[in-house]
């Protein structure tokens, strides 16, 4: 197909199967979420059978304490910039077909974890193993995910092509919650213990299978003229473009910290400070979730129309203003934690809906994905990561009034990197 001319720079069309495109970026990142959110859902049930308390020897803690807290989001950095390149030298479309088959190995992986009783010290390394790959799959999904769908979108609507990022994100999480609880509440306690906790692996790892197939048949977004170009080095994109690398960093670190705090942490610190049964919590979380998979098109549709920094601002100078209202009114209310939960993802819709077509905008095409995926993983891990615990921190410490502070000024200090912004939303794309 002859390409469009803008200007000197040949520009291929938009996709002709722009739904396809849509589909395979979204089914293979709610899988990807689906297997990594499992993990979390299910490590109570994992520790007693691969960490157990009255294990001989002393590497098991240790290697507990690494596999659950540090490797996952140490990797996601790594991820980011192995398959960020991927994307860059071989095609956005070779990455996600990797990214998903990394993501399904390393869940069977987990299923298939031997306990420590039947294979001593092995079962702890075979399971950090298997989170070190899904760090590493996590990571380099954003990365390529998200140069994909912004290259996929027609005139007008990147940031409607964007929003499905976190609309797929909240649809993996949705799913590994709602199947981690039936399985709670179907099988017997010994039962589960014993074999129940593997079955959202290898489902995980299935369902992986049918997101390849998807991803198979999608289009590749990279133009023919990058194809035919030097292959960038592995780190050209922060030796080249240091400022737009720091500038990745900027946008998101308020914007991960109040992901995972309204997404995430946000039922525990109601149980902490306020009392809220466990019970409340969780349906209160749930409800909220599903609330902001619904905003997220809503956000990406009015980024198209009205630009980038409206919404972005939106959200941060919100959550500066409102944070600390907002998380200092919880109370020992389900009502009132889920008006609470639902008022902070409203906030954050206007980050997470356009964070991707933001970034891929920043980034020429020849390091985008790279680009992208480093900077923006490593704030993740620095900000969204600790964000848990940070909060349990200073609760331990007699302070935990001071969290919903910490939330206000890291977004503050995001709002100031979204005043100098150039808008973007309405220049064509470079490819």
């Amino acid at each position: 197909m002859v390409a469009i001319m803008t200007g000197m720079h040949p520009v291929p069309p938009p996709t002709r199967r722009p739904l396809r495109q849509l589909l395979a970026a979204s089914v293979g990142n709610a899988v990807e979420w689906y297997d990594w959110y499992a993990y979390t859902f299910l490590a109570t049930y994992i520790a007693g059978q691969i960490f157990p308390k009255s294990a001989d020897s002393s590497l098991v803690p240790l290697l507990s304490t690494f596999a659950v807290f540090a490797v996952g989001f140490f990797m996601r950095p790594v991820g980011g910039l192995l398959m960020g390149a991927v994307a860059d030298r071989r095609g956005r479309r070779s990455a996600l077909t990797v990214t998903i088959l990394l993501m399904g190995g390393s869940s069977l992986l987990v299923g298939l974890t031997p306990t420590y009783a039947a294979a001593g010290l092995l079962a702890p390394v075979v399971l950090v193993l298997a989170r070190l790959l899904q760090g590493l799959s996590v990571g380099g999904e954003f990365a390529a995910s998200t140069t994909f769908l912004v290259e996929s979108a027609g005139p007008g609507r990147r940031g409607l092509f964007s929003s499905f990022q976190y609309v797929s994100t909240t649809l993996g999480q949705l799913l590994a919650s709602g199947v981690a609880a039936l399985l709670v509440n179907t099988l017997a306690e010994d039962r589960m213990d014993s074999w129940g906790w593997r079955v959202p692996f290898v489902l995980g790892a299935v369902l992986s299978l049918a997101g390849f197939w998807i991803r198979r048949g999608a289009e590749e977004t990279r133009s023919a003229e990058q194809a035919r170009a030097p292959r960038p080095g592995l780190f050209e994109a922060l030796r080249r473009h240091p400022r737009e690398s720091l500038l990745i960093g900027g946008i998101t670190a308020g914007g991960t910290l109040a992901y995972y705090t309204w997404t995430s942490y946000l039922p525990t610190y109601a149980e902490l400070t306020a009392g809220v049964a466990k019970s409340d919590a969780l349906l209160a979380g749930t409800v909220s979730l599903a609330f902001f998979a619904l905003l997220q098109p809503v956000g990406g549709l009015l980024s198209d129309r009205f630009g980038r920094r409206p919404p972005l601002l939106f959200f941060g100078l919100g959550s500066a203003l409102l944070s600390v209202p907002l998380l200092h009114a919880l109370r020992d209310s389900f009502a009132v934690l889920l008006l609470v939960q639902c008022a902070g993802m409203l906030l954050l819709t206007g980050f997470t809906s356009i964070s991707a077509a933001v970034n891929a905008e920043i980034f020429p095409p020849r390091v985008r994905a790279a680009g992208i995926g480093f900077p923006y993983s490593l704030t993740v891990a620095l900000f969204g990561g600790t964000a848990p615990y940070v909060g349990t921190l200073f609760e331990e410490l007699g302070r935990p009034g001071i969290f919903p502070w910490y939330v206000a000024v890291l977004c503050l200090v995001s709002s100031l990197v979204y005043l100098r912004l150039p808008e973007t939303a309405h220049r064509e794309l470079a490819r």
